[in-house]
Order: C-alpha cells, then sequence, then structure tokens
C-alpha cells in the first residue's frame, strides 16, 4: 500500500462523498434514461461485476494459481479498489441525482457501504495496525529506559526510590530526593509522562480497532445485498425500456 495509491483513492472517496447528497443543488430525473445516462450506468455496472475478479481469485485456489502466473494479487486488489470507488461514482452520476424510487436509493446506499467499508479495510485499520506497531515499538523501549533508571536509582541513589510502573501506570509511585528528578541525565518525570501518554494513545487506538474490525462482515454482507439490487435494476431498465420503445 503506498502513500500516492491511499491519496488518490482518498480524493476519489471525498468526491464520491461530496457528490451523493447533489439531489440538494441539482436533479435531473431525465438523465438516467438519456444516452450519456445510460453509458455512465453501463460502464459504473461493468465495473462493478468486475469487482468480482478479485474475491474469485482470492477465495479460489484452482483460480489464483493459474491467474497469479500473469497478474499479482496485489495488483488485483488495486483493481479491485479503484473499480470500486469509480464505479460507485459513476452510479451516482448516472442517478442524475433523482432518488425517488426505494429500489434506487437502496442500490446507492449499498453502493456507498460497500465502497466506504472496504475502503476502512484497506487503508485506515491496515494504517491503524501499522501505528501501533510502532507505538509499541516505542513503549518497549521507553519502559526499558525506565527500569535501567529505577535499577540505577536503587544501586547509587540511596534517597530516592522508583517503583516500575505496572500496566496503565496505575501503580506508579516516584519518591525523589533533593537531589532532583534526573537519573542518569534522564528528567524521570518526563520519561513517566511519555510513557503513560503513548500507553493512553496505544489505549484508544486499540479501542478504535476493535470497533472496526467487523468492517469485512459489513462489506460482504452490503455486497450480498448490492448484486441483487444492482440485477434487478439493470432487469428493470431493460424491460421498462423495451416496453416504452413498443
Amino acid at each position: 500500500m503506498s502513500e500516492t495509491e491511499r491519496l488518490t483513492v482518498g480524493a476519489l472517496i471525498s468526491v464520491l462523498v461530496l457528490v451523493a447528497p447533489g439531489f440538494l443543488l441539482h436533479e435531473a430525473p431525465r438523465f438516467p434514461g438519456s444516452l450519456a445516462g445510460g453509458l455512465l450506468g453501463i460502464a459504473g455496472a461493468s465495473l462493478f461485476v468486475l469487482l468480482l475478479i478479485y474475491s474469485l481469485v482470492k477465495r479460489s485456489t484452482w483460480v489464483r494459481v493459474r491467474v497469479s502466473k500473469y497478474v499479482s494479487l496485489r495488483a488485483l486488489l488495486s483493481f479491485h479498489v479503484y473499480a470500486g470507488v469509480v464505479g460507485a461514482l459513476l452510479g451516482i452520476l448516472h442517478s442524475g441525482h433523482a432518488y425517488r424510487s426505494p429500489l434506487g436509493i437502496a442500490l446507492v446506499v449499498a453502493m456507498l457501504t460497500v465502497v466506504l467499508s472496504g475502503f476502512v479495510g484497506r487503508y485506515h485499520l491496515a494504517q491503524l495496525g501499522t501505528d501501533l506497531r510502532e507505538q509499541r515499538e516505542r513503549l518497549g523501549v521507553l519502559r526499558a529506559r525506565f527500569d535501567q533508571i529505577a535499577a540505577e536509582a536503587a544501586a547509587h541513589h540511596g534517597g530516592a526510590a522508583i517503583v516500575s510502573p505496572g500496566p496503565g501506570l496505575r501503580a506508579l509511585a516516584l519518591l525523589v530526593s533533593g537531589d532532583g528528578v534526573t537519573v542518569s541525565g534522564t528528567p524521570v518525570l518526563r520519561l513517566v509522562g511519555a510513557v503513560a501518554d503513548l500507553e493512553h494513545a496505544i489505549g484508544r487506538r486499540e479501542a478504535v480497532k476493535r470497533a472496526l474490525s467487523r468492517w469485512t462482515v459489513l462489506h460482504i454482507a452490503a455486497a450480498l445485498v448490492l448484486y441483487p439490487l444492482l440485477a434487478l435494476h439493470i432487469w428493470n431498465g431493460i424491460y421498462f425500456g423495451l416496453r416504452w420503445l413498443r
């Protein structure tokens, strides 16, 4: 996952979120049935159908072995992400912001849920996991330094006693002699504050990660709703369109 890819997809998501409620400013009820509107709809639906390629390759060993000779799973995932966002954007433009039928509204909601849940899982949770790993590494370094200072204080500073902090620093006690709060050139209170702040930040990120850990369930459930709605929408367009031509 490159920074360029994340920024590009994030920009497309932002455009999609801004364009979706366009009915507040503009409606074009006849646009979905026009030539331009129809082409946008066909292009968007085609991209959503192509999204299934990644799911098929990922879940079928037989298919993955044969497809991986020509294209990597990572490349397919990137296509999956871009096709989903662009397909949703084309679908919103195809609607002309005329959200009047229950089918159309349900389709738009399912489409946006699929795209947004996929974005959260692909980029936000991945970045959250990276941040957590880095913070835990920094916390380990700070705790190791704290333990070293505690040992030095116990050996060389008879008037100072440092009790090593337990989880969350709830059991921390710090008694410092008149010599100050610096041990071996390290400000002890500042070090303790850094450990406490880092533990608090890790706790908040872990809570967010747990809350968003079910994104895959939401993503798949929304997709299972999306494709039947899309098929019904296409069937309605063909049926009533041919009927109108007669």
